[in-house]
């Protein structure tokens, strides 16, 4: 009789083994395949906007032509990556839009940033943030996002923050000086 009922146990976990591997590779499998199409639908649809405010006059599909670039790494030693997305008129870029992450009050604040390859801010426009609501979500009005159309890169940036949003403005400025940066350190990768 123990003998029997070992042999009932060690079946079953033989059996729970198998179906625990085989679901383990079925989801490594699902999430491979369909990781890029998530990407690319996370990206037509939240950062295309921003994409499509902060770019004008190109003739390519920047997000079709988008590409990543490594930034450097995190504690684990995996690569962080950034999207490029690059106007071209016949071929050759003349500006790019990429996304640059600072602190505001509530969390990050994502800003899409186009600069040209002169170096110039052509615009920029907000992709995410948790500030709040008629706080600090007013750095995504017009009156505080078109200060940083036309300002060149190499400038120190000088806007005006919003009264009360202190830290939401910081956070925005902090976005597009992550930007410039890596504008500024991937420019011959870039262009």
């Amino acid at each position: 009789m123990g003998g029997d009922s070992m042999r009932d146990i060690v079946r079953m976990i033989a059996i729970l083994t198998l179906i625990c591997a085989a679901s383990g590779l079925t989801l490594s499998l699902i999430y491979r395949i369909t990781k890029e199409p998530i990407e690319y639908q996370t990206i037509k649809f939240v950062k295309e906007p921003a994409v499509k405010k902060v770019l004008t006059g190109y003739d390519n599909d920047p997000i079709l032509d988008r590409k990543k670039i490594v930034t450097g790494t995190d504690e684990r030693g995996n690569p962080i990556e950034i999207n490029i997305f690059p106007a071209k008129r016949q071929g050759e870029t003349f500006a790019v839009a990429l996304e640059g992450k600072g602190k505001g009050y509530h969390g990050l604040i994502g800003v899409m940033v186009g600069i040209s390859k002169e170096g110039k801010l052509l615009d920029i426009g907000i992709t995410s943030h948790s500030e709040t609501p008629g706080v600090g979500s007013r750095v995504t009005e017009a009156s505080f996002t078109d200060q940083f159309r036309d300002l060149s890169m190499k400038e120190q940036l000088q806007i005006d923050g919003l009264s009360g949003a202190t830290y939401s403005s910081k956070g925005v400025m902090s976005a597009v000086a992550q930007a410039i940066g890596y504008v500024d350190r991937f420019k011959e990768e870039i262009f």
